[in-house]
């Protein structure tokens, strides 16, 4: 009977607010370095610093949600995906982040699945969704492979992280995937 009640918590995403609790979520896992190591910003160390990222990137974002997990609206990550510009508006990337406390127990790949399916169903021009993940972030790799996106290869040298140069995988999930 125990193992009846181990299923895995709901997952659900909703857009962001500018509330004080959103930020408080935020703060709470942006600001830990082991959520940030493998990201473009540093952690968060101020509560403004989380509330003008909110204002003035979250909101404004074409697609930007908060991953919430069991019956509470509180954010423990978040997933976003931004679309190609131009003639680039076939293909769109994706980004993620969990709190600490939630890895390791398949939170990222059930959202980012969700936001798979979620995304091609939306916007009708995409065709392919990206992942650029750091070769040594292999929890990041993970969730992408049982997302069922596709590992294309290792982009050498290709970002600045943090003041170093980064190689990447390049990971893809096309809409004909799906079918």
């Amino acid at each position: 009977m125990a193992e009846a009640d181990k299923s895995p918590p709901e997952i659900t995403l909703r857009k962001f607010d500018l509330t004080p609790s959103d930020v408080d979520d935020l703060m709470s896992w942006a600001g830990d370095d082991r959520v940030t190591r493998f990201g473009r910003r540093d952690a968060y160390t101020n509560r403004d610093d989380a509330y003008a990222y909110i204002r003035d990137s979250i909101l404004p974002h074409p697609w930007y949600r908060a991953i919430c997990v069991g019956p509470s609206r509180r954010a423990v990550g978040s997933v976003s995906v931004k679309p190609g510009p131009g003639a680039d508006r076939c293909r769109a990337s994706i980004g993620y982040r969990l709190a600490y406390d939630y890895w390791g127990r398949g939170i990222a790949t059930r959202a980012v699945k969700m936001v798979v399916k979620m995304v091609f169903e939306e916007w009708k021009h995409l065709e392919r969704l990206e992942g650029i993940v750091d070769v040594e972030n292999l929890g990041s790799q993970r969730v992408l492979e049982k997302a069922g996106f596709v590992k294309e290869g290792v982009l050498r040298k290709y970002v600045l992280l943090k003041g170093r140069t980064r190689d990447m995988i390049m990971y893809s999930v096309l809409s004909s995937d799906l079918c």
